[in-house]
């Protein structure tokens, strides 16, 4: 059981920064099995470029639920399923210091699409989510918006688990597997 994660924030520190937006995917190793998004009111106003990157502005977060709002849908939504992200660390190390400042220790087992899609698809010049997925043709809906790219990496995953199937059944013969 997978959530598959992208979110937004207001910058690229973890530790100075807040999320602006976040998308989760529910994920059983198939297929999508549940999903939510929501923009999220930081506690900080969000930098001119941030708002020129993602088209989310302090106006477009004014009505949106704080953090700590949703913070018991996020816990229940990732319960017992292992943390998916492209480049997982952003993602997990801003979700963790949000609790953090709740008070709460937020820990999930993470898996990473950039190091496996670099293990199952090497030679690719960019391991960044738009160029890889477009020269794998996944196409992406609402680039730099997290329900866009969570679902463009929700498609990313399904083709590493075929790819990594595939790769296995190779292997199986060795005794060895990839993940």
């Amino acid at each position: 059981m997978f959530a598959i994660i992208d979110i937004e924030t207001t910058g690229n520190s973890y530790k100075f920064g807040q999320i602006t937006e976040i998308a989760i995917f529910q994920h059983n190793g198939k297929e999508i099995t549940g999903s939510y998004s929501s923009l999220v009111k930081p506690e900080m106003d969000i930098p001119l470029f941030i708002t020129r990157l993602t088209g989310i502005s302090n106006e477009t977060v004014r009505e949106a639920p704080p953090f700590y709002k949703i913070a018991k849908t996020i816990i229940e939504l990732t319960a017992g399923r292992t943390f998916v992200a492209h480049n997982v660390q952003f993602d997990y190390k801003f979700i963790k210091e949000e609790y953090k400042r709740l008070g709460y220790d937020y820990n999930r087992k993470t898996l990473c699409t950039v190091k496996l899609s670099r293990k199952l698809f090497p030679g690719h010049k960019s391991y960044s989510l738009g160029c890889l997925c477009s020269d794998l043709g996944i196409e992406i809906n609402g680039r730099h918006r997290a329900a866009g790219d969570a679902f463009a990496t929700a498609k990313l995953f399904d083709l590493l688990i075929r790819e990594n199937n595939r790769v296995n059944s190779l292997l199986t013969e060795n005794h060895l597997k990839l993940f």
